[in-house]
């Protein structure tokens, strides 16, 4: 053997773990968990504010004017970001879709309907209506009769209502402006909507509700 193969090198001298250095970097660690934990809660209470203020909201079922559709105390989400450009292009409310919307005639107090027919969009650019005889077409003409409902001449679906909910209406037209929304509760015997204080303008609408989160048993997309 040789000299290199004979020689030991000494074991390292052991750290102490439980001396102030230990315990000086148990504190260092204990700190820097801390902030991390009150970063991460700062950033999730921003992302839900932003979400609460310009994305989605919930809200509570009230009263049965919505039924089957909706119940009382069910929860929903509402979608907000539809109402707002450039979202509304494609992701904006449509006929048939639920929306919930500040009351016209009751401030303070927020209704869920049912979109029963829009008003014409207001759009910049070249744009020309054409309406009935030549004239032009300054608004969407909608027409209550007994049961039915008639948007410019075409009778509409309401496969979605129960028949006790359907209520017979005086023989009626309104025109619905631009950027106006005639909504009507699915249960149309007991709702109060726009058969009682006219078209909603689109700077009321809060949001499309979209998904019903309670009760679990009829979680789902609201439709």
């Amino acid at each position: 053997m040789n000299e290199k193969e004979n020689s030991l090198s000494a074991p390292p001298e052991p750290r102490p773990e439980h001396g102030p250095e230990a315990r000086e970097r148990t504190r260092q660690d204990a700190k820097r968990e801390m902030v991390e934990f009150v970063k991460m809660v700062v950033w999730f209470l921003l992302l839900f504010l932003v979400l609460r203020g310009f994305v989605i909201e919930g809200y509570e079922v009230q009263g049965p004017s919505m039924e089957p559709t909706l119940h009382e105390q069910e929860r929903i989400l509402v979608f907000k970001l539809g109402q707002h450009w450039p979202f509304s292009g494609f992701l904006g409310t449509r006929p048939g879709d639920i929306v919930v919307f500040d009351s016209p005639d009751d401030r303070g107090k927020r209704y869920v309907k049912r979109v029963i027919a829009m008003g014409p969009e207001e759009r910049s650019g070249n744009m020309v209506r054409a309406g009935r005889d030549g004239e032009p077409e300054t608004g969407v003409r909608l027409r209550l009769r007994d049961t039915a409902i008639y948007v410019n001449d075409r009778k509409l679906d309401q496969s979605y209502l129960a028949e006790n909910a359907l209520s017979s209406e005086e023989d009626r037209e309104v025109v619905i402006g631009p950027d106006e929304y005639f909504v009507m509760g699915d249960n149309r015997n007991i709702s109060k909507d726009s058969r009682n204080f006219g078209a909603v303008g689109e700077d009321l609408v809060i949001g499309r509700a979209l998904l019903r989160f309670w009760p679990l048993d009829r979680f789902g997309f609201i439709k």
